[in-house]
């Protein structure tokens, strides 16, 4: 296993965390040489909290742990493709990589929906990979919002 697949199977695990609290299944991890500096994964319902969302949390997570806002060296692995406010937060950490697993048609803002980390000339350029481990991250989010449907129904 490649050192991608193997951070972005840390942020599954992540994400299968959100999901056991019935948060949509979004998990992330920062890693900076090597090593993973922050973990986290979304908590808008159980914070009631709209910027809950895992790449927030975990970029707060690696600015307190480096004592910095500035994350240079730092690569992000998320599991869903970032949303617009995500991304900007992206690039004002100044993360140096962004490794996505599933694209967001709904709401992406790395390429799908609109691409705010390649389409305007921002003055940090944040590179991104997709496709990291996508069935993987493609199929926690169908089976969660299968399992989703199956609980309402039953109401």
């Amino acid at each position: 296993m490649q050192e991608k697949e193997k951070f972005m199977q840390e942020a599954l695990k992540e994400a299968k965390k959100a999901a056991k609290k019935l948060e949509v299944p979004v998990g992330c991890v920062i890693v900076k040489d090597g090593e993973i500096i922050a973990r986290a994964h979304n908590q808008k319902e159980t914070k009631a909290d709209t910027t809950k969302h895992a790449e927030i949390i975990a970029i707060q997570k690696a600015s307190k742990k480096l004592e910095a806002w500035r994350l240079l060296d730092c690569d992000m692995y998320v599991t869903l493709e970032p949303c617009p406010m995500c991304a900007g937060a992206i690039i004002q950490s100044r993360m140096k990589k962004l490794y996505v697993g599933a694209m967001d048609e709904k709401t992406g803002a790395c390429g799908s929906v609109l691409n705010l980390l390649g389409d305007y000339p921002f003055n940090h350029i944040v590179e991104v990979e997709t496709g990291i481990e996508k069935e993987k991250c493609e199929k926690a989010l169908k089976e969660f919002f299968k399992e989703l449907r199956k609980k309402k129904s039953k109401r």
